[in-house]
């Protein structure tokens, strides 16, 4: 728990950070709470975090009402402690290192997503409109991650009438990098391969494979479609620099083998990256 609270704390702190020195100067409204945040202060000038508050609070007691006080509890301190952290940090928006829209929408989603992944590795959620499409899935059976895209969509289109269309442009290029670095926090930057051979040869390569490569495999019983005929599928994962060794020993052994490679996003086990 104490481990986990750390990462949401030091994941909001990345999160108000970005958002002061990048997003709020620039007026990138990239959805979410935060975006209705520097909607409501262009507007009437009212300080981000205040509005933080205000929305999160309600937030917070409908999903303890809705959707249960075990999961209510877990966005808790993220719903707190967020807004704090924007209002200690408010000054920084005096120091914004760049005055580019593109740039500001580029780091700033970077650091927001940087945040995001700390909070949900820490196991936790900083509130917000999330709370608000959890609801809407489980009452309405809306998938979540269209849930989520319709909240972003309306904070980024108010954007586009409240400030300019222009805005909302840059706020979709904030969006998306959020994603994207989230993704990367969540599964880290090495790809690896997985690779399905087919071949008359298995016997011969799966020793090649895990004497020479030093690679575990697996062999699935399949059967040709043409055919019907039973055959054996290998299926082996390496890192992307062991694919031309891979390639070298699967021709040497059976020139006309059927080879698959393809990437895959994240290996948890034995020889690759260890499970949390």
């Amino acid at each position: 728990m104490a481990g986990n609270s750390i990462l949401l704390v030091l994941g909001a702190f990345a999160i108000a950070a970005s958002f002061n020195l990048f997003l709020l100067p620039a007026g990138i409204a990239s959805g979410g709470v935060a975006g209705i945040s520097i909607l409501v202060e262009r507007l009437t000038g009212l300080a981000p975090a205040y509005t933080q508050w205000g929305v999160n609070l309600p937030l917070f007691i409908a999903g303890w009402l809705l959707l249960g006080r075990r999961f209510a509890l877990r966005t808790l301190l993220g719903s707190a402690v967020l807004p704090l952290f924007v209002l200690l940090t408010q000054g920084w928006s005096d120091w914004s290192p760049t005055a580019d829209p593109l740039l500001a929408a580029l780091y700033g989603g970077i650091g927001v997503g940087l945040g995001l992944g700390l909070v949900f590795r820490g196991r936790g959620s900083t509130g917000g409109l999330d709370l608000a499409a959890q609801m809407l899935n489980r009452y309405t059976g809306l998938r979540l991650g269209l849930a989520v895209a319709c909240f972003d969509g309306l904070v980024i289109a108010a954007a586009g009438v409240v400030i300019s269309p222009e805005n909302a442009l840059y706020a979709l290029i904030g969006l998306f990098v959020t994603s994207k670095t989230i993704d990367i926090m969540q599964t880290g930057l090495a790809v690896s391969k997985v690779a399905f051979i087919i071949s008359q040869h298995t016997t011969m390569l799966s020793g090649a494979i895990l004497h020479e490569l030093d690679r575990g495999l697996t062999r699935l019983d399949a059967h040709g479609g043409y055919t019907d005929t039973a055959k054996e599928v290998l299926m082996v994962v390496v890192g992307q620099s062991e694919v031309p060794k891979l390639k070298a020993l699967v021709k040497s052994v059976d020139p006309q083998a059927f080879v698959i490679i393809s990437n895959t996003a994240e290996v948890v086990g034995e020889g690759f990256a260890r499970g949390e």
